[in-house]
């Protein structure tokens, strides 16, 4: 059995405490949050116990799920891993660069295991299209949110944007050679909203959008690669692959196209998209991962390495001069 302690209950934690309730052998021990209020609904709704003191909580659990505002994460997590417990911290990893190496660093360490809050990597779309060899030469990415003052702490960079770099990060296995970006501050002090051009040193280029001033929303990803295209909408939890086909694609439309190399079949799928709850997922892969002693999906690297490219888009973006609406 893991006992595990949650950190932090406010919109967020709250579906962490909901998810964790329903996965096998796990308990909660208890949470730890200074907002009254919030600790108050949670005992009310939850019946779990609230403990004042998070060095008190941490002594008596296996794991600490950390969904604490941003800038609470390095403490937090330090905390846990100096007492040799396992960490899920929401993404992003830390407040500052420095904070996320010395995480890394002392994750390795300790020697536990660390998994960092990139939802995304579990949403049905992506995983329908896991099966689907992901080489994308071109990615263009649209990730639009109605304004919430909720996580306006850290830049729409931090907020939105971070998703998409880590998903592309795994799928790219480059490194980046060449970012530019630009950012405008409409409702807060830092960007808003922003583009951002990647380029790898594998020839990959990927474009991206967020925003989180925008009427609706919209969270879409776009591969082109050779002899195919994927589309994932992580919103509405859809994927389409368009593709020359193949000899053993059964079950999918397709039609002959006339091109300068002669007639090419083209083949549309859609494939299925199992209706899966992401943050269920995340949490009991991170306790597979403990309990079975395996490398976590989404490791304390994968978060630094997401943080980095992050950070250097804010960089480009701070010395060309952010945009005040």
């Amino acid at each position: 059995m893991l006992k595990v302690g949650i950190f932090g209950v406010g919109h967020l934690g709250k579906f962490h405490v909901s998810n964790w309730l329903q996965i096998p052998d796990v308990t909660i021990v208890g949470f730890y949050d200074p907002n009254d209020a919030n600790a108050a609904a949670v005992t009310a709704t939850f019946g779990l116990q609230r403990f004042t003191d998070a060095a008190t909580l941490m002594q008596a659990i296996d794991a600490a799920d950390v969904v604490a505002p941003t800038n609470h994460h390095f403490a937090l997590c330090e905390l846990a891993i100096r007492m040799g417990k396992h960490v899920f911290v929401e993404k992003p990893l830390a407040n500052t660069m420095q904070e996320a190496k010395l995480l890394v660093e002392m994750a390795r360490e300790a020697n536990v295991k660390v998994q960092v809050g990139h939802v995304e990597r579990f949403n049905p779309a992506y995983l329908a299209v896991k099966e689907v060899s992901l080489k994308p030469m071109f990615i263009e990415v649209h990730r639009l949110a109605q304004f919430n003052p909720r996580g306006t702490e850290v830049s729409v960079i931090l907020d939105l944007m971070i998703h998409d770099i880590d998903i592309i990060l795994s799928m790219v296995k480059s490194d980046v050679k060449q970012i530019s970006a630009s950012g405008v501050a409409v409702m807060t002090d830092t960007p808003d909203i922003a583009n951002v051009r990647l380029e790898f040193h594998n020839g990959c280029v990927a474009n991206l959008t967020s925003s989180r001033i925008s009427m609706k929303k919209m969270r879409k990803m776009r591969l082109f690669q050779k002899d195919a295209y994927i589309g994932i909408d992580f919103l509405e939890k859809k994927t389409e692959v368009i593709k020359l086909k193949e000899p053993n694609d059964t079950n999918v439309f397709s039609f002959d196209l006339e091109t300068p190399n002669g007639t090419k079949t083209i083949a549309i799928a859609n494939p299925e998209v199992q209706q899966v709850n992401a943050i269920l997922l995340e949490l009991t892969a991170f306790k597979d991962a403990i309990l079975n002693n395996k490398n976590t999906v989404v490791s304390e690297i994968d978060g630094y390495l997401a943080m980095e490219v992050a950070h250097q888009i804010l960089e480009k973006i701070s010395n060309t001069g952010i945009l005040v609406a």
